[in-house]
This record gives structure tokens, C-alpha cells and sequence, in this order.
């Protein structure tokens, strides 16, 4: 399985075999433990489930959880699989070697928080006019719509809270490999801000990609 949780280290730039300057985003990839293996028999669907990073107290209960792989993990996530990976087992790692050059992936993070925003910056909506007739209220939304069915419906773009999401960008490539140091480059952005956990994973031909 080609999969790591990881935590974004930032954004450099590196320089292509045919001399163009790629940019790259750096990720720390340090080895993940599997913690459980779950299968369609036990648990109504196959997945591995993978710790990483070393916590500095756990609970009892996730003590006893990570008991069998002889790990203490502060970071817990989940792959979601098609098929059992008899190759993997509880204990076993996964480290950086799992990805190559140009392998294509989908990696999943959580967008920079804005705070609370308004219809322009949220959903780049236009001001109204501020001369010839404008009343000074250039920013608001004006009208949401009918007053026949008495309620808003779902989904209305309005002002709220923007950014601080779950956010998946599909078909990156991995543009960096470093063993040593545990790193991987996955040309282009990442969501989310440094030191955030990101999720990477090999773009399966049967799924099509995270789940």
C-alpha cells in the first residue's frame, strides 16, 4: 500500500533533470506504524489503520489499542482499501521508500482557517454600486431570494465561517524522494498551513484515489 500521513514542511522549488524549476511542496514522512488491519469479515470493510509521531502520554484505552504493534502513536488515521494487503500486518512500517519519482497521488489536508467572512471574500461576489444611486451599503448581499418557502435553503451562499475544510487535490506527482531524511516532494501546493497533517496517498486504478 502506497499511503503515509504526513505533516507539511513548506513550499521550495527544485530544478528538473531537463532544467526546468519545478515547485515543490515539502513533506515530512515520517514512518508509520500499522496499528490495526480491518477486513470486510470483522469489521465490514477492509482498511489499515497507521500511527505515526511519538505521543508523550496516551489513555489506557488507546494503550491497550496499540498494545499488539508496540507503538504509541499521537497521530491515528485510516486508508480505506478494495482488497486485503496480505503483505501488511499489525506492526509493520511504512516509510518514504514506499513512494518513487513520478508517482501520482491524491493528498488530502485541511484548508488555513479565515474566520468568519463575508459573500465578497467567501464567494467572490460583487459590491454594489457606490455612486449614482448607491445607498452606502456596498458590501451587503442584498436580497437571498422568495419569501414563499419561509426558510433558507441549504447550501445558500452567505457569510460564514471560510476556510478550515477538509480539502483533496487529486492527480499530484511526486517530484522528491529523500530516505535519509524522511521527505517527500509532491510538485505543486498542499493544502493547509506548515505543520499540518496531510495525507498522501498512490492513486489506486480500482478506486481512483482517497476515500
Amino acid at each position: 500500500m502506497k499511503a503515509l500521513v504526513t505533516r507539511k514542511i513548506g513550499m521550495t522549488s527544485i530544478i528538473m533533470e531537463d532544467g526546468a524549476i519545478c515547485p515543490v511542496t515539502l513533506l515530512s514522512a515520517q514512518p508509520n506504524t500499522v496499528t490495526q488491519v480491518k477486513t470486510t469479515e470483522i469489521d465490514g470493510y477492509n482498511a489499515i489503520q497507521v500511527g505515526t509521531e511519538v505521543a508523550n502520554k496516551n489513555n489506557k484505552s488507546l494503550l491497550g489499542h496499540l498494545k499488539p504493534s508496540k507503538a504509541s502513536s499521537k497521530v491515528i488515521r485510516e486508508f480505506r482499501l478494495e482488497d486485503k494487503e496480505e503483505d501488511l500486518s499489525v506492526g509493520s512500517e511504512l516509510t518514504a521508500e514506499v513512494f518513487s519519482i513520478g508517482d501520482k497521488v491524491n493528498v488530502q489536508g485541511t484548508s488555513k482557517g479565515k474566520g468568519f467572512a463575508g459573500t465578497i471574500k467567501r464567494h467572490n461576489f460583487h459590491r454594489q454600486r457606490k455612486t449614482h444611486g448607491g445607498k452606502g451599503n456596498t458590501r451587503q448581499p442584498g436580497s437571498i431570494g422568495s419569501m414563499y418557502p419561509q426558510h433558507i435553503f441549504k447550501g445558500k451562499k452567505m457569510a460564514g465561517r471560510m476556510g478550515n475544510a477538509k480539502v483533496s487535490v487529486l492527480n499530484q506527482e511526486i517530484a522528491l524522494v529523500d530516505t535519509e531524511n524522511n521527505i517527500i516532494g509532491v510538485k505543486g501546493a498542499v493544502p493547509g498551513p506548515r505543520k499540518s497533517l496531510v495525507l498522501v496517498r498512490a492513486i489506486s486504478s480500482k478506486s481512483g484515489g482517497n476515500k
